[in-house]
């Protein structure tokens, strides 16, 4: 996997003291994004998905994993197996991506890695960062387009449901059949 950085005990990047991997490569280029060295899917350094999930898990202390970028979906493949691996150790997992859950969702019909990854999300901070939107009031995202999704919730009903409220987004989605309900 190219990974652009790992924090091993982070307290900004979701709740509780998180393990977050820093995928390298983002075709957005979001102006203003905090991550602009992740862009070049040439960047950073090559580590094995196998090497990333045991520094994780011989990290007692974490609540969570946290999967951020550059743009975690381009190698969903990747980032599925930790947040895999994060799950079955009782981990929560946050995804940060550029995409909104929409468009994941109907990619997911047609692509097993990004189906995978995105049933292993708990909680999906979705949407491209805008400058224009930015907010210094806003928990765990930086501009007021992008949402903090309950991805399982979002799932079962069928269109984006809001983590922090619950209220559903007037978004229908298309259906995708989740491995957890299976």
């Amino acid at each position: 996997m190219r990974i652009a950085g790992i924090i091993q005990d982070s307290i900004v990047d979701g709740p509780g003291v998180r393990f977050v991997v820093f995928a390298q490569g983002c075709g957005h280029r979001c102006a203003g994004c905090h991550n602009p060295q992740s862009w070049d899917s040439e960047g950073g350094s090559e580590m094995p998905a196998d090497d990333i999930v045991a520094m994780m898990l011989r990290n007692s202390l974490l609540d969570g994993l946290t999967i951020s970028g550059g743009e975690p979906f381009l190698q969903a493949g990747q980032c599925g197996k930790i947040a895999d691996a994060a799950r079955r150790k009782g981990l929560n997992v946050w995804v940060y991506t550029g995409f909104t859950f929409e468009e994941l969702a109907a990619r997911a019909k047609h692509d097993d890695d990004i189906k995978s990854l995105l049933e292993s999300a708990d909680v999906l901070v979705d949407g491209p960062y805008i400058a224009a939107e930015r907010s210094l009031s806003l928990k765990w995202r930086g501009s007021r387009n992008q949402r903090v999704v309950d991805v399982p919730k979002s799932l079962a009903c069928g269109r984006a449901v809001e983590h922090m409220s619950g209220m559903p987004v007037d978004f229908p989605l298309p259906q995708i059949q989740s491995r957890r309900s299976a």
